[in-house]
């Protein structure tokens, strides 16, 4: 098959492989997170990629929180009583990041769909 000048050639991707990595390593459950997203949303862009990539990270970080708390325990025995354990503050800031950062970015709204017929039986025109 002959190329055609200023053409790069036709090659088939698959949809598991297609997209963009991380810039920098991710735990488990913030490659999860990442996928997910780039699968509905395809992020391209430097800045949301980057935002992207944060929330990611804060994902990985919550895990690791979450599992410290289940060791410790939500509340510490203290030699003044129990006390709320101070890493749940760090949960629910990072939890609270999360979410806010995933508005910003606009993942709250509906996921890139690909194009498709419309219902049948809809607003359509009959004789």
């Amino acid at each position: 098959m002959a190329k055609t000048p200023g053409k790069p050639p036709f090659t088939i991707v698959s949809g598991e492989t297609a997209g963009v990595s991380p810039p920098r390593p991710l735990g488990t459950p913030g490659r999860a997170l990442w996928d997910r997203v780039q699968r509905e949303y395809r992020i391209e862009d430097v800045g949301g990629l980057e935002i992207l990539a944060q929330i990611c990270a804060a994902q990985d970080r919550l895990e690791a929180l979450g599992e410290q708390i289940n060791t410790d325990g939500a509340l510490l025995r203290t030699r003044s009583g129990f006390k709320a354990n101070p890493l749940l503050r760090d949960e629910t800031a990072l939890r609270a990041f999360i979410v806010r950062t995933i508005e910003r970015l606009g993942l709250n709204v509906e996921a890139v769909k690909p194009p498709g017929r419309p219902p049948s039986g809809g607003l359509g025109w009959t004789p």
